[in-house]
């Protein structure tokens, strides 16, 4: 028999040595290696033995399946999970403690167990008492969705096997753990172990499966970073802050678009869609204030209008300040130089701040253009005018440049009860016409910031 081979691994990144390191050298994190033990000739997460390797096939010879999707009720889940639950794929939700992962995935279950489909939720961390002190207190159904309290993987898949569930939520991945890795649980090789095994059954019997991660100090899930390669959608709770509301957003999805939001308000019964984002960020916005734009963002598919804010006043030192909430820092000192460099205006001794209301976040180009009007409007001390969106990407020579999704943009606009959209000239043209808002199209920074000011 072999001997079982000792290595240490790094619990942040999943690295391996031969010898205790005090710092990791691939993430620079000190004292994560822990010894864990390798037992050679022991089958992997597939627990594929000798003898059954398949033959390979043409991509002609391969049959087409029709993407079949369960709708989970909660709508804004639906949105980030591209459409619905894809039958046989696995999910990842990670999130800070007590954001709403379990409640949310509670919610679902109980959903989906309303049109007779079976559910499974493995609670590794709550006891069944527990469970259901919560369940009661979300206003769940007795008889819906079934309960197991277990954390050892071997006994997990035995139930999963006896009678397979349409639906299994592992709450937590980190809990759960084999007794045929010596080590403990919640390490890289436990982590990768279920996750591998929880992965194939899902793919061999077509059932879908959620995993819960807990995460690090830095926002990242917990262990290695394979998990996230192996499942088939990522999705992670943000929490607004100072708002109250929640944010699920898809990082990964093989089955639909990436960068989706799902927003959230937490109640007293639970986890409650938002269905209309745009006028939830836009609520207690001043009228006919100077430095306040709306301006229509994308996040993923959907459109959302926010409110863009900005103060300037004489820096009180020498070197001006530029501070920046929920907008790219260096963008606001590059726009700020392109303003001074084309319209005369001095930023060089102005302080800077920009606020992105609500406490959303806006990475994608098409701000620049609002962010450029607010400044103006903030320096010369004079309001945008009333009923004006913006949206844009503007370039170091000054000019507007052309963006994504402008269509979706300027229905989202109209619904919400704006009459004039300033976007680049370049999207004009093939822009089918909305009903009660104008499109105006601008090339360069000064028409915009002559047309909203």
């Amino acid at each position: 028999m072999k001997k079982a081979k000792v290595t240490y691994i790094c619990q942040q990144c999943g690295a391996s040595s031969p010898r205790w390191l005090g710092r990791c050298p691939d993430c620079e994190t000190w004292n994560s290696y822990v010894e864990e033990t390798e037992v050679p000739g022991r089958p992997g997460p597939a627990g594929n033995q000798k003898g059954t390797r398949k033959k390979a096939s043409y991509l002609g010879e391969i049959q087409s399946g029709e993407e079949v999707r369960d709708l989970t009720g909660i709508s804004e889940f639906d949105r980030v999970l591209g459409g619905g639950l894809v039958r046989g794929s696995v999910t990842l939700i990670g999130g800070a403690p007590g954001i709403g992962k379990s409640t949310l995935l509670m919610q679902v279950l109980d959903r989906i167990s309303r049109r007779r489909m079976k559910c499974l939720y493995v609670t590794a961390e709550e006891s069944l008492t527990q469970f259901k002190l919560r369940a009661h207190r979300l206003g769940l159904s007795d008889d819906g969705m079934l309960v197991l309290c277990e954390t050892v993987v071997e006994d997990i898949l035995e139930t999963l096997h006896s009678d397979p569930p349409s639906v299994t939520v592992i709450d937590s991945i980190q809990s759960i753990y084999s007794p045929a890795i010596p080590s403990t649980p919640g390490s890289v090789s436990q982590v990768r172990e279920a996750a591998g095994r929880m992965v194939e059954w899902s793919k061999r019997n077509g059932k879908s499966i959620f995993l819960v991660g807990h995460v690090t100090k830095e926002g990242s899930i917990a262990g290695p970073r394979l998990l996230e390669h192996m499942v088939d959608t990522v999705l992670y709770f943000e929490e607004m802050p100072g708002g109250g509301y929640r944010l699920v957003r898809t990082y990964k999805n093989r089955f639909g678009p990436t960068s989706e939001i799902g927003v959230f308000t937490m109640k007293t019964e639970g986890l409650s869609p938002v269905l209309n984002p745009s006028e939830v960020f836009l609520s207690g916005r001043p009228e006919a204030e100077p430095g306040s734009v709306v301006v229509a963002s994308m996040d993923g598919t959907r459109p959302i209008m926010c409110e863009l804010q900005s103060l300037t006043s004489p820096a009180a030192f020498g070197a001006p300040r530029r501070t920046a909430h929920g907008v790219d820092h260096n963008r606001v000192a590059l726009i700020a130089a392109v303003l001074e460099r084309k319209t005369g205006l001095h930023f060089s001794s102005q302080d800077i701040f920009v606020n992105l209301a609500g406490g959303m976040s806006i990475m994608e180009p098409a701000v620049d253009l609002a962010l450029a009007i607010s400044l103006v409007s903030s320096v010369k001390n004079r309001p945008v005018q009333e009923g004006v969106v913006v949206a844009g990407e503007v370039g170091l020579a000054g000019e507007v440049r052309a963006i994504t999704g402008t269509g979706a943009r300027l229905k989202e606009a109209q619904r919400t009860g704006f009459k004039r959209f300033i976007l680049p000239k370049a999207n004009i043209k093939g822009l089918e016409p909305v009903r009660g808002i104008e499109a105006i199209g601008v090339s360069t920074i000064a028409e915009a910031i002559e047309s909203a000011i």
